[in-house]
């Protein structure tokens, strides 16, 4: 047993080995010490080898689901090694002592799951390749749960922001590739071939051509090569479910790269949670597939306005007829997730109550499409989507005669094929039931004849139906002309057969059998009924979870009185009372009113420098700008009274403090690096907010790095942005910059605390009030008092010698601070420079001590 435990090791590679004994997975030697410790089970030993005790763990297999999705989370890769014959056919092949074959039949990853124990029912679950070739980039993505297959013409410049975009739980490319660092795992390079990635999607679709799924670039057939045979890999040669592939442009969608999806926290926040996201505020859809639909238009807005204005419409149909969209949500939360019940058939995981999710959700979509072909004013999409609800007839008829109301998961136990689609597995299960009830006629008799009412018929996996007695009872039926046969003595029970429960035992078992047998068979059929129709079931689930999405957001909008967006043709972004819709979620829960601000960029004010204090807004009024352009394109309506907005072809969000040490860049070169991309990417479609650029370094480099940002993004990208800062000298940039229009958020001082208002007005703010924010955070008073002194140090420093913004050609800052630190040096060294050391006794040297602290402090 080993020595085929250690070749399907050999085999398995870098995976952890689920190698099936019996009723259980068991795990040996590193292997067992990694998943005792992941899944806090015991670890045991057995047998040797080489000399020492072999450490080994198990999981029981009717519950591994649970254990392999702690394994997989946990980063792991799981081979599941099982038996490939009967320990019957074993015998057969090499006598009572042959071991049963066993094979790795599946390698479990975290972009291979199909699954529900292992899913999210409300995230997609892509598993990616990166591909090169002819001098290209490309990525082929596929979720095997669900079927879909797509290929991103990529570039190196936008293959992390187009990674991001999909946010894949598996990445793999070709060996020693340089993009290694983005992946999670690496495949033989001879498997990211373009000719053979050519040659294998055409034999996965069965076509002699790919021309009818558009035209693919070498990169790109490289990259869907190297997925699909990877896939292949993981399935040990039985491909999951893959639709034809789908070509997504750069130019189709928004494009937003990683750093500012994780700034805007669109599907998921900072800290990795879907809870205080976009997404998060967004979503109100009733079906997992409308919750995965609606993360991915959020991930990739569009930039087709036609198409956008195609889903807005639909929003607006449910939005202004609410007895539509209730009756809708309420059909849809009524149905289950076929998109995915599909693909676990697809896959060959599937069990007879993903049958019944197929025959229950195809009539539930007939049903509502019925509904929605009342319609009177239908939306374009809507005409588009309402006749890919139908169409399943022959298939639910099938499914409704064949299946029982609810089958179960488990298909070994039988049960699920209905009474009367098979007279002769009817027939057969009659005869079950028959001989149930003879066994207990014969119960009955042999307590009557043997006078031992204790007496019972049982049935176990070893011994079939046997004969059972409490010890005592026994030697009444030991005599030999009892007619009954000893089995086995236990502690306290003795077992027996006999001729006629013998009979009557086979005859049931048989009709079992062939019962089961005749279920299987059924089954197979049925499966093959729904492989034959893998598309148009497909096409259905999309359907459902575009309405879906369509109907939830027309609940979101009502709820949050949202409104529609107006798109123009050209580059503005008008915005009356806009929200963030994360931040005013949050504060509705507390009872506090977020609010609203105006945003009004147009050619001849473009650019916005917003001042004010910390904590006064900035940060969220920006913020909320780009949600509502995410939201816009994205097909919802916008948290806002009005709207009006110009396509964004580029989003780039510069907000906060962040550090990546694991690659030695500390926050100030992030932010350089990221404000570096800024300037070399953003259009002037492009929509940009920057926050306090140039903060992280010296006050001088600071706020020349910030000036010339500011004159970069006005006079050469030319794009509207948003431009948050303390550097108040910024502000005599509005002089000479004439798209340039000054704003800050408002506060008040009231017996002398701060108010912040959190409202933009136009014109620059008359200070920073830091000291104010100071105190507001509880800063203790002797260094807010401190502050103060050095602030009034620095303010007439300021005054004598003209001040910081009167000589910024220059940029002498901070020459007040250094002239008072010049003064407290000349006083402290005068004093020390008088002192007579040898002549002061301890006394006087204490003393003298305390007056240079003081002097040192007080300056």
């Amino acid at each position: 047993m080993m020595a085929q435990y250690l070749a399907l090791k050999a085999e398995a590679e870098d995976c952890l080995l689920f190698y099936r004994m019996g009723d259980f997975f068991e795990l040996f030697f590193d292997d067992a010490k990694v998943a005792a410790a992941c899944l806090d089970i015991a670890l045991t030993s057995r047998g040797e080898h080489g000399g020492e005790k072999i450490p080994m763990c198990g999981v029981p297999a009717h519950s591994a689901e649970g254990y392999l999705a702690r394994l997989i989370k946990a980063g792991h890769r799981v081979a599941i090694a099982d038996q490939t014959e009967t320990p019957a056919e074993a015998k057969k092949r090499g006598g009572s002592k042959a071991l049963v074959a066993r094979g790795i039949v599946r390698v479990v990853t975290a972009g291979t799951l199909t699954e529900e124990a292992l899913l999210d029912s409300r995230a997609a679950n892509w598993c990616a390749a990166i591909g090169e070739a002819g001098g290209g980039i490309a990525i082929a993505a596929a979720d095997i749960s669900t079927g879909r297959f797509e290929i991103v013409e990529s570039s190196a410049a936008g293959l992390a922001a187009d990674l991001a975009r999909l946010a894949p739980a598996e990445t793999i490319v070709a060996e020693a590739s340089e993009h290694a660092m983005l992946a999670t795992g690496d495949r033989p390079k001879s498997e990211f071939d373009s000719g053979r990635g050519e040659q294998r999607l055409k034999a996965l679709f069965g076509v002699a051509t790919l021309d009818g799924f558009g035209h693919f670039s070498r990169a790109a057939l490289a990259a869907a090569g190297g997925l699909v045979a990877y896939l292949d890999h993981t399935a040990r040669g039985s491909l999951p479910f893959l639709r034809p592939p789908r070509l997504a442009r750069a130019s189709e969608t928004m494009a937003i790269d990683q750093a500012t999806r994780e700034s805007l926290e669109l599907v998921q926040t900072t800290s990795g949670q879907r809870k205080g996201s976009l997404l998060d505020a967004t979503d109100r859809t009733v079906t997992g597939a409308g919750a995965r639909l609606l993360a991915a238009d959020i991930a990739a807005p569009l930039m087709d306005r036609a198409a956008i204005d195609a889903r807005l419409d639909l929003v607006a149909l449910f939005h202004d007829e609410p007895s539509l969209r209730e009756t809708v949500r309420a059909a849809l939360r009524a149905l289950p997730d076929i998109g995915r019940a599909l693909g676990r058939l697809v896959a060959g995981r599937g069990s007879p109550r993903d049958l019944g999710q197929l025959r229950d959700g195809l009539d539930g979509a007939w049903r509502l499409g019925e509904r929605l072909d009342r319609v009177e004013l239908r939306p374009a999409l809507l005409g588009e989507l309402t006749p890919q609800l139908r169409g399943h007839g022959a298939l639910i008829d099938l499914y409704t005669r064949a299946l029982v109301p609810a089958p179960p998961i488990d298909a070994g136990d039988g049960g699920y094929i209905a009474e009367g689609y098979d007279a002769a597995l009817d027939d057969l299960r009659a005869t079950g039931a028959g001989g149930r009830r003879a066994i207990a006629a014969l119960e009955a008799d042999y307590r009557q004849r043997t006078g031992i009412n204790a007496l019972k018929v049982r049935h176990n996996g070893v011994l079939g139906y046997h004969i059972e007695v409490p010890a005592k009872h026994a030697d009444a039926l030991m005599a030999p002309d009892s007619g009954f046969t000893h089995r086995q003595t236990l502690a306290g029970v003795v077992r027996f057969n006999a001729p006629d429960l013998h009979d009557v035992a086979m005859k049931l078992t048989q009709a079992g059998a062939h019962a089961l047998a005749a279920e299987a068979a059924h089954l197979e059929d049925l499966i093959a009924a729904a492989l034959d129709t893998r598309e148009t079931v497909a096409a259905t689930a999309d359907a459902l979870a575009r309405l879906d999405v369509a109907a939830a957001l027309a609940e979101r909008a009502v709820e949050g009185g949202w409104v529609r967006p107006a798109l123009a043709d050209h580059a503005c972004f008008e915005v009356e009372g806009g929200r963030h819709p994360v931040v005013e979620a949050a504060l509705a829960v507390t009872g506090e009113r977020f609010v609203a601000n105006d945003c009004a960029l147009s050619e001849n004010s473009r650019l916005w420098l917003v001042t004010g204090p910390n904590m006064g807004g900035k940060s969220t009024f920006l913020r909320q700008n780009a949600l509502i352009a995410v939201l816009a394109q994205a097909g919802s309506f916008v948290p806002a009274a009005k709207a009006t907005l110009g396509l964004v072809d580029r989003l780039f969000s510069r907000v906060g403090a962040s550090d990546n040490l694991a690659r030695g860049r500390s926050t100030f070169m992030v932010e350089m690096v990221e404000t570096a991309a800024i300037l070399a990417q953003a259009t002037p479609d492009s929509f940009v907010i920057l926050d306090e650029v140039g903060r992280g370094t010296s006050t001088y480099d600071g706020l020349a790095i910030a000036w010339a940002v500011v004159e970069a993004i006005h006079e050469d990208n030319r794009c509207r942005c948003l431009f948050a800062t303390h550097y108040h000298e910024l502000t005599r940039l509005a002089e000479r910059c004439d798209a340039l229009s000054l704003h800050h958020v408002r506060v008040r001082e009231w017996k002398g605390e701060l108010v912040l208002l959190h409202e933009v007005a136009d014109g620059p703010a008359d200070r920073s009030y830091g000291l104010a924010v100071a105190r507001l955070a509880g800063m203790p008073p002797g260094t807010v008092s401190r502050a103060k002194a050095v602030l009034a140090k620095l303010e007439a420093g300021r005054e004598k010698t003209g001040g910081l913004a009167a000589g910024l050609d220059d940029l002498p800052l901070f020459a007040a601070a250094q002239e008072a630190e010049e003064e407290e040096c000349d006083a402290l060294r005068s004093e020390i420079e008088s002192l007579d050391v040898d002549a002061l006794s301890p006394r006087d040297a204490l003393d003298m001590l305390y007056r240079l602290k003081a002097l040192a402090r007080d300056g």
